[in-house]
């Protein structure tokens, strides 16, 4: 679906409600780090998303998140929603300086009406709407109340004193030390490893059992020796350089051939995607690839819950730190693809934010005189204080950011074709060979936490535009009040950014990442992205 159309959220009815819920098992909540920032809160949307219809349970998400500074006084914005501390409504030690954050509706940060054209999902507040209880009951850290929200039944049943039942995944039964989390266990793989529901396990919650024995063998032995500390999973290229140097094994005709001896000696084929640099923090979905898990180390999220029927299934706790995008592998190339779509085109944010990034696009073409424009995430403030940005001083870091940019610009001037990443119904963008190339001295965007005058200087100095260069009072009226917010003005340099000829930014950023898949989902050439 194309972000420009106009879907944002309205309030159902309870009989809307009703209807909406009645098509899935029942519930599926989570306990939400609200003290995360929007686009790690965004992560675990996404991973609920695909889990909830994993399961056939209605999602519930937050019916508010935390924006964490205004772009003005503190009190302009307290005007328009409301002011709170984090470390009072999360429960988590924010520095003082940091304490100070604005109660936004999530509403305004993801399109909740296209969320549900993916699978049901309604708010908390529409859960506690639809038990006949009061929406202050909504806790402020993001966690599930076992016991408030299970204190009233359903307006709609019979019943009154039936409240909700509730099951809970504890969280250290979703990938124990020594396990791989998967979607689904295909019904031959279970046939290949003599698989069977053994019950309940007190230290690992539900589980099932291999029941066929792996012999020890040199294939298998190699493999086992090679798993890296820590970890129960392996590349799939390192695979193939292990095999081939075994005296056990022949050669080896195609990768169909090596996939059938893996399974012959008790190791599976697993989907994922390429993290960023190697690392997970970014969470793009751009990039499919697979991996080697022995079979025994793997569980099922569905084989183990998708059969429960109490009303609310919660998963506790915190789950998407230091793991792949969706918070598990995939054991079939349609479920990774399923999961990338949801990704790419459901988890969307609201019209207005693309209605304006498309016209700051605009301007940014104006700017250059009608060529492609290049951008750049410099993120600085928190990436300054834990030691992790490239260049602590702003001039040298835009120095940097310039170099990378240059080297998108020769690439842009030389390019004959234009690709999109290998992801189905995606088209590579040929708009872009609708304007020139940009010129060494245009101007370039730079999105930027950055707040200190002196560092703003130095980066505009270097020919960086920023945000309040291209708003016009225009565009604030027709948005409205949430632009002043810092996390929603985020939203719009997201979007903007993905509009980018080449953009550029920090690989351990998860704003980077949400920039990466946008620009794949509009069919963005993957040679026009650089994180480092």
């Amino acid at each position: 679906m194309s972000p420009g159309r106009s879907i944002d959220h309205e309030e159902l009815s309870l009989e809307e409600l009703r209807d909406l819920t009645a098509r899935t098992n029942g519930f599926y909540a989570r306990d939400y780090s609200l003290y995360l920032g929007w686009n790690n809160v965004r992560y675990i949307i996404e991973t609920s998303l695909f889990q909830a219809k994993l399961l056939n349970r209605t999602l519930i998400i937050p019916s508010f998140v935390y924006a964490r500074a205004c772009e003005y006084d503190n009190a302009i914005c307290a005007d328009y929603t409301p002011m709170i501390d984090r470390t009072e409504a999360t429960g988590i030690e924010f520095p003082e300086d940091q304490r100070a954050g604005f109660r936004m509706p999530i509403s305004l940060m993801v399109n909740v009406t296209l969320l549900r054209e993916a699978h049901p999902v309604i708010l908390v507040s529409d859960y506690l709407r639809l038990h006949g209880l009061s929406s202050t009951l909504e806790k402020t850290d993001g966690s599930w109340d076992r016991d408030a929200y299970h204190s009233g039944a359903m307006v709609f049943e019979q019943d009154k004193s039936r409240a909700p039942s509730l099951y809970v995944i504890e969280n250290a039964y979703y990938d124990p030390k020594g396990t791989n989390r998967v979607d689904v266990l295909p019904e031959d793989m279970k046939a290949r490893g003599s698989w069977s529901p053994v019950g309940f396990n007190v230290d690992t919650g539900r589980i099932g059992a291999w029941g066929k024995e792996v012999p020890s063998s040199e294939i298998h032995d190699a493999l086992w020796n090679a798993l890296p500390e820590g970890q129960s999973v392996l590349d799939f290229d390192r695979v193939w350089s292990i095999i081939e140097c075994l005296d056990e094994v022949g050669d080896i005709e195609d990768e169909a051939e090596l996939e059938q001896l893996l399974r012959d000696y008790g190791w599976e084929i697993l989907y994922t995607f390429q993290g960023a640099l190697g690392m997970d923090l970014a969470k793009t979905v751009v990039e499919p690839v697979r991996q080697v898990a022995p079979r025994s180390t793997l569980r099922g999220f569905a084989d183990e819950y998708a059969d429960l029927d109490e009303d609310v299934l919660l998963l506790a706790g915190e789950t998407h730190l230091e793991r792949k995008p969706g918070s598990m592998r995939f054991t079939s190339t349609e479920a990774s693809g399923n999961f990338q779509g949801m990704v790419l085109h459901q988890v969307h944010a609201i019209d207005k934010v693309h209605t304006l990034a498309d016209k700051l696009h605009e301007r940014m073409l104006r700017l250059t005189g009608r060529r492609l424009w290049m951008g750049s995430h410099m993120r600085r403030g928190d990436f300054i204080k834990e030691d992790w940005v490239i260049e602590h001083d702003p001039a040298q870091h835009v120095a940097r950011v310039k170099e990378h940019l240059e080297t998108g610009r020769d690439f842009l001037a030389s390019r004959q074709e234009v690709r999109s990443y290998d992801i189905a119904g995606i088209k590579p963008d040929e708009t872009q060979f609708t304007h020139q190339p940009p010129n060494p001295d245009d101007p370039f965007y730079v999105a930027t936490d950055e707040r200190d005058p002196d560092a703003l200087k130095a980066i505009a100095a270097g020919g960086a535009v920023f945000l309040n260069d291209l708003l016009t009072i225009e565009d604030r009226q027709a948005f409205g009040w949430p632009l002043i917010v810092t996390d929603v003005r985020a939203l719009v340099e997201q979007a903007l950014l993905a509009r980018s000829a080449y953009f550029y930014a920090h690989s351990m950023s998860s704003v980077a990442g949400g920039i990466v898949n946008m620009r794949a989902a509009r069919g963005a050439d993957p040679r026009t992205t650089l994180l480092d």
